[in-house]
């Protein structure tokens, strides 16, 4: 894959060209962008994926759901359905994509999520269907230029910085580097909890970030126990049990890097990001005494297997390094022009 990668190079400055007039279309108005009279936050990314869009997105509904009204939009990746939908009691990760889905199932009694192609389209309706809905968190649309979100959160992972990749196809960026300049806030995803000033200070000047952009830096935080559908173990009682982790997301090396470091006997089945089930993979785990798997996976795991009972997940959280609440003031500073 990696020589394929390669191969396709002399492409790179064609789709940087292309991605780049583009934005440059937007910029100067020749292509309409639609603005709000009420609070878009945006969260992104440069990359095709593994940032973390999902779990800041949780941070984000966590932080407003109780004061305002609010919902959260989104392509609805991987599903098997098209334009708009509005999650409910009968919604599956088919339907509306794994990601919309762990959103309804965790948040449903707090917040509405929608799915939807075209954005703009999406938050109208959102609009027409909650008539005080005051703020709409779009999730993975830093590209789509045809809103305007008024905050723009842009992800970047700590080992794998935009600045030092190159656009498709032989690298992982959607758009050039300098797209990062539309983001009021850069975040720094899966670094170490540890993580130095003077690293931090080291990658803010990689960055080159703007003087009205802050940058942060969070870490990924495992939970010390296990979900399944009726029960609830310690994490550390795998300890004492041989298992299956099984992964389909865009980057499994920060979970197989804690797992083995608390010093687990597991196999990884590790799958493409938004890996489709087959009925052959199906079968295959069903020979698995215990399986672990992250929460993204088990939304769309959960209505295949036979037996739940051995199906967990991990939950996770983003947890800021520091300054957390610096990031906390930037967001509510946003909403409260508004409100």
């Amino acid at each position: 894959m990696k020589i394929i990668r390669l191969l396709l190079l002399p492409i790179v400055p064609l789709y940087w060209l292309v991605t780049g007039i583009r934005n440059m279309l937007y910029d100067f108005g020749v292509f309409d962008a639609r603005t709000y009279n009420f609070p878009v936050i945006c969260v992104g990314n440069l990359s095709t994926g593994g940032t973390g869009k999902t779990p800041t997105t949780e941070y984000l509904i966590r932080l407003l759901k109780d004061n305002y009204s609010l919902a959260t939009l989104s392509r609805g990746y991987g599903r098997n359905t098209n334009g708009y939908l509005l999650a409910d009691e009968n919604s599956s990760a088919d339907t509306i994509g794994d990601e919309p889905f762990q959103l309804y199932s965790k948040f449903k009694n707090d917040i509405l999520v929608a799915v939807d192609e075209q954005r703009q389209e999406g938050i109208k309706k959102l609009k027409s269907q909650l008539e005080d809905l005051q703020i709409v968190l779009l999730d993975d649309a830093f590209q789509h230029r045809a809103v305007k979100a008024g905050f723009n959160i842009l992800l970047t992972a700590y080992d794998n910085l935009y600045v030092n990749d190159m656009c498709l196809p032989t690298g992982n960026l959607r758009e050039p580097v300098s797209g990062a300049d539309r983001a009021q806030v850069i975040i720094v995803t899966k670094c170490p909890k540890d993580i130095s000033k003077a690293e931090q200070s080291k990658i803010r000047s990689l960055l080159k970030s703007k003087t009205n952009q802050s940058v942060y830096f969070s870490y990924i935080k495992y939970s010390e126990t296990i979900i399944s559908n009726n029960s609830t173990k310690y994490l550390e009682d795998l300890k004492s049990n041989n298992f299956t982790l099984v992964t389909g997301i865009a980057d499994a090396n920060p979970l197989v890097t804690f797992l083995e470091e608390k010093q687990f006997n597991f196999e990884h089945l590790n799958f493409k990001d938004h890996h489709n089930f087959t009925s052959k993979d199906i079968s295959e785990l069903e020979t698995k005494s215990l399986i672990l798997t992250t929460e993204k996976d088990y939304m769309r795991l959960k209505d295949k297997l036979n037996d739940l009972t051995k199906l967990y997940y991990t939950p996770i959280e983003m947890v800021f390094v520091d300054e957390g609440s610096f990031f906390e003031n930037d967001v509510y500073n946003f909403v409260t022009k508004f409100y």
